[in-house]
């Protein structure tokens, strides 16, 4: 499956990722650890879980030592673009400014974020990005 592209992860399958970008390269038991302070989770459902994933391509297993060691297969910026071009299609009928709108409508965003928005629209206007 390292060929094709890993389909969109579930918001299961995303929790798990987030933990191992965040931590790097994890053992499902410590995956579990992370997982379970926010819900109450069984060791095996997050087991499971990460069996499921690595057969998607979501994540890799290193089958090296006793313990699998686990990371996720692709950078959470590309995760996150193919989840906002699924959302940008099924959403908002492929409209990027209904998007933004959408999105500044349900949460306020800051100054900061604000500027880094118009940064990147001027930049994306040039071609930069």
């Amino acid at each position: 499956m390292t060929a094709k592209t890993p389909p969109r992860p579930t918001d299961a399958e995303l929790e798990i990722l987030t933990v191992l970008w965040s931590r790097g390269p994890s053992t499902v038991r410590e995956v579990h650890e992370i997982v379970s302070r926010r819900k109450e989770t069984q060791y095996t459902t997050v087991l499971k879980f990460m069996q499921i994933m690595a057969d998607k391509g979501l994540v890799r297993r290193d089958e090296k030592n006793r313990a699998h060691v686990y990371e996720a297969s692709r950078p959470r910026e590309w995760t996150q673009r193919q989840l906002a071009g699924d959302l940008l299609e099924r959403g908002f009928a492929g409209s990027a400014k209904s998007l933004l709108v959408g999105a500044l409508s349900a949460r306020k965003a800051s100054a900061k974020e604000l500027v880094e928005l118009r940064k990147f629209l001027d930049d994306y206007e040039k071609g930069i990005r």
